[in-house]
């Protein structure tokens, strides 16, 4: 059931996506002269006093007001670059007791914290096989309620039909040279300058990439044929030409 806790979040989420904010940034400031009070104010004392302080008469120059600039989103970088993959380990997991598919899993990302993250993963992987699991992480995400549970991104994983009609799942993982916490460049592009959480869900950036996101024939994961990489080499599994999500 959503509280009030999750309504302001949701809130306050919506308006910085708005105002292009990223979360945490202060509001722009608003000067009094903005106001009808603040305009009249202005008027009266720039007639009398403008010559003594130089506020707007002919002694001197009226200041603009100063405002707190957010973090502008860059709109005509490709949309992939709007995405932020962290790599990420797995140091905890279990088997979500109300939801036969999920696991729930903290998941290192060179942050303060892990990660609480829950993924639908019970069908491909055991406990023992996801514990340590070197993986990306996808970390510029709205929160979410799964069964209860507060997910904070989620983990990119490639996905195959097999001749019996089954599905395969593999993680996508990045090279054991790559640190914690680094973030995913993509080959022949320009650096990522991801969008807030709020952004991402309001312009519906993960759902555009959806469609460019798969492995090559090497098992390379790619947008579009671009490359996920770190500073020790490509991100990828075995599956070849797979879809990612």
């Amino acid at each position: 059931m959503t509280n009030a806790i999750d309504l302001l979040d949701e809130a306050i989420a919506d308006l910085e996506a708005k105002l292009n904010l990223a979360p945490g940034d202060p509001l722009p400031s608003v000067s009094a002269a903005g106001t009808k009070e603040g305009k009249n104010s202005k008027n009266s004392n720039n007639k009398k006093e403008g010559k003594k302080k130089g506020g707007g008469g002919k002694g001197g120059k009226a200041k603009p007001p100063k405002h707190v600039k957010g973090n502008a989103a860059n709109n005509e970088q490709p949309d992939i670059c709007k995405l932020e993959f962290k790599v990420g380990q797995i140091v905890k997991v279990w088997a979500h007791p109300d939801a036969d598919k999920l696991f729930c899993e903290e998941i290192a990302c060179g942050e303060d914290e892990p990660r609480l993250i829950a993924s639908g993963l019970r069908p491909h992987y055991s406990e023992e096989e996801m514990m340590g699991k070197r993986l990306l992480v996808v970390s510029n995400l709205k929160p979410k309620k799964l069964v209860g549970f507060k997910s904070h991104g989620m983990v990119l994983c490639a996905a195959e039909t097999q001749e019996d009609g089954s599905e395969k799942v593999e993680f996508v993982e990045p090279p054991e040279g790559a640190p914690l916490g680094e973030l995913v460049t993509f080959e022949g592009l320009p650096p990522p300058e991801p969008f807030s959480p709020a952004q991402v869900e309001k312009k519906k950036v993960f759902m555009a990439c959806l469609e460019g996101m798969k492995t090559t024939e090497a098992g390379i994961a790619a947008w579009n044929g671009h490359a996920f990489m770190t500073s020790s080499g490509p991100c990828k599994c075995t599956i070849k030409r797979g879809a990612l999500r």
